[in-house]
């Protein structure tokens, strides 16, 4: 539960519509990689990061700076944990839902035949749909988690399926056009968790009540350092009508793919820059090898005291955002480059993390005495995979367990060339819509992309890694539930707001000015309580748990600080804005708040936790969120953002590796289908 996503408070969410699609092959394709590969850290225009437009989501490309910098045995190193990511790609996909492989191989065999007439109506609809759905890694939204339905019809579809010889099951076909299984994730209240959501993680026929008797009669409640119990596996119902766990490993479920995984990682194990490196990837092969939680707990401490060396990785079943249960990991993966430079700005932060646990809003007896082992790296991501791409976090810290996080620290990188790549490709056009005057307009403009990164930067060095639980009281999986997720987030939230306006950022260096703060508080307030609104359908709830903890962070200081008119909610020409007059304020209101949701997570306070967020998180104000979408729809700006990789391609001289390349040249549905030839391992 540590990723930071991209939010809408940064203009690379609000991307120009570009021209264009996948590139066209060329027969100057190989001069042009290499070319590529020379001038990788040469400064480019901003229409070379941005490769497709369609639906509600523009793909983009990033740029692995500083890679010709690296030794030979870097690059190898670098290379095969990018092979071990993508060796994993369909795991996520089956993960997603039980027939999208299916339907992607289907997909993927349409492309590629040559007696399919691409042109056409029917033909631009059913290119969209399958690019929907290799964004999405599936047939539900990668965000709203709600299914999309294509747009030709089922005697289209049988034409393509019978012109290029796909094959697909009416099971599976099905399941396209049809109104079952609508929601990948559902949390809504009052429903079976389980039963009401669609993805794989458990079987058809389990219910919310099976899995929570299930692990009732398993889990140790008493134990201070549990496993993460059901991260790694499946649960299904066996013949004798009792639910069990069919575990993720090499000879068990996902099996053929986690071998490839193996394959790799162990190639990584021999060209580990250190000692400690090495050790942690051949706790993660074991891992692979047994599906043992426990040795899953011994990877996690050993990775996260792994931290010198120039390379690290994020890789397995990591985080539980697509389980309603919050428990079983979806599959992902992030390799990663230092940014020494970005990194030691930085790294005050990370010298000074006691200070900010010390000085936060929270009881006294919520914080921990002493932080441990926290680390912190502004980092060049090399690539990316399963439930990474193509949507990507801006910033990640783990590990997740509570206990792990308390006694052995943990690690947050904030991903800069994927920021970078969105701040190239962004426009102003929502800023100058939404924003209440010139001088709300001038700020972001000259503090805006810092506010954003130290925003990142303390929600996951600092927010993550603060606050303790009350002895004995359980993991918040177990005590807040489906609203554990939406919880933490606010929570980080709550402590990077509380401390943008702190003037000890100014004294560390960090900014020049409050100003800074300022900023990121008006484009906060201005995302949490109309922009994000874009992501849904008039009508909808709020059901994303990044969009809840912000609507509930912005809306809950809204309504406690109406009295004091410390946010005005203003009309103008027949539009809306929210003014901020009183930051000092506001400032105070993020930290009750942030002091509120620390106690619930610290005593484990479902009722509280449940009231916070269905009062303030879900509930949608129709007129603003009707008014929003009325004045976004003129700008033509995509609410998402994602990326194609960089492919990284070995040069080898008498079987012996010699160089590693970098080829940007791929395009959206050309990568696509470069990942179907060359990594499909799943039946």
């Amino acid at each position: 539960m540590k990723k930071q996503f991209i939010t809408l408070s940064l203009a690379g969410l609000f991307l120009a519509s570009c021209g264009g699609g996948d590139k066209e092959k060329s027969d100057k394709k190989d001069e042009k990689k290499d070319q590529h590969t020379e001038t990788s850290n040469e400064k480019v225009g901003s229409e070379w990061y941005k490769l497709d437009r369609f639906a509600d989501i523009q793909v983009l490309r990033y740029r692995i700076n500083g890679f010709d910098k690296l030794s030979l045995n870097q690059k190898k190193l670098v290379y095969y944990l990018v092979q071990a990511g993508i060796s994993g790609r369909d795991i996520i996909w089956d993960q997603n839902y039980r027939h999208n492989l299916e339907i992607r191989r289907a997909l993927e065999a349409i492309y590629q035949s040559d007696q399919v007439e691409k042109s056409g109506d029917d033909w631009t609809k059913f290119d969209e749909y399958a690019k929907r759905v290799f964004f999405s890694n599936g047939i539900h939204h990668h965000y709203s988690t709600v299914k999309f339905k294509p747009e030709f019809s089922t005697e289209y579809f049988d034409g393509l399926i019978a012109a290029s010889g796909a094959n697909i099951s009416d099971e599976a076909k099905d399941a396209m056009f049809n109104d079952e299984d609508m929601k990948r994730v559902n949390k809504a209240s009052g429903v079976d968790l389980i039963a009401a959501s669609a993805n794989n993680f458990y079987a058809p026929g389990v219910t919310q009540k099976m899995v929570e008797d299930y692990y009732a009669a398993i889990v140790d409640k008493k134990d201070p350092r549990p496993i993460s119990y059901g991260l790694n596996s499946t649960m299904k119902i066996g013949e004798d009508g009792k639910v069990y766990e069919d575990v993720w490993k090499s000879g068990g479920l996902y099996g053929e793919a986690i071998d490839k995984i193996i394959y790799w990682l162990e190639k990584a194990v021999t060209v580990a820059e250190n000692e400690k490196q090495a050790d942690a990837l051949k706790l993660l092969i074991e891992y692979y090898k047994t599906g043992d939680l426990k040795v899953w707990d011994d990877y996690n401490i050993a990775w996260a005291g792994a931290t010198e060396g120039d390379i690290d990785y994020i890789n397995s079943f990591i985080e539980v955002y697509g389980d309603a249960k919050g428990m079983r990991g979806a599959y992902e993966t992030v390799v990663q480059i230092k940014d020494f430079e970005a990194s030691e700005r930085m790294k005050v932060l990370q010298d000074n993390v006691q200070w900010f646990e010390d000085n936060s809003s929270i009881m006294d007896e919520h914080k921990k005495e002493k932080v441990t082992g926290v680390t912190y790296k502004v980092v060049t991501v090399a690539g990316e995979a399963g439930d990474a791409t193509p949507s990507t976090p801006i910033g990640v810290n783990l590990p997740n367990a509570n206990w792990i996080r308390t006694e052995h620290g943990s690690k947050s990188v904030s991903l800069g060339n994927i920021v970078e790549a969105y701040n190239e490709a962004s426009g102003e056009g929502m800023l100058t819509e939404f924003a209440h005057d010139q001088e709300e307009i001038d700020r972001a403009k000259k503090y805006g992309k810092l506010g954003s990164k130290l925003h990142t930067a303390l929600h996951e060095v600092v927010g993550h890694a603060s606050g303790k639980l009350n002895p004995g009281v359980l993991p918040p999986h177990e005590t807040l539930k489906n609203y554990a997720s939406t919880l933490e987030e606010a929570r980080a939230d709550l402590v990077a707001l509380y401390y943008l306006m702190n003037p000890k950022m100014v004294e560390l260096g960090l900014m020049e000015s409050l100003e800074v703060g300022k900023a990121e508080y008006d484009s906060y307030i201005r995302n949490g309580l109309m922009l994000q609104l874009r992501r849904l359908e008039l009508g909808d709830e709020v059901e994303e748990d990044h969009m809840r903890n912000r609507q509930l962070v912005a809306a809950w200081v809204f309504e406690k600080g109406a009295a004091d008119e410390v946010i005005s909610k203003v009309t103008k020409e027949g539009k809306t804005y929210f003014e901020i007059n009183d930051y000092e304020k506001l400032q105070v209101l993020f930290g009750e708040l942030l002091k509120e949701i620390q106690r619930i997570k610290s005593e484990g306070d479902f009722a509280a936790g449940k009231s916070l967020v269905e009062t303030y998180g879900v509930k949608v104000d129709e007129a603003i969120h009707k008014e929003v979408l009325d004045r976004s729809e003129p700008l033509n700006i995509a609410p998402y953002n994602g990326f194609v990789n960089p492919v990284l391609e070995a040069v080898e001289e008498n079987g012996e590796i010699t160089d590693i390349k970098i080829n940007y040249e791929h395009g959206f549905i050309e990568q696509m289908l470069f990942y179907a030839k060359e990594y499909s391992f799943l039946k």
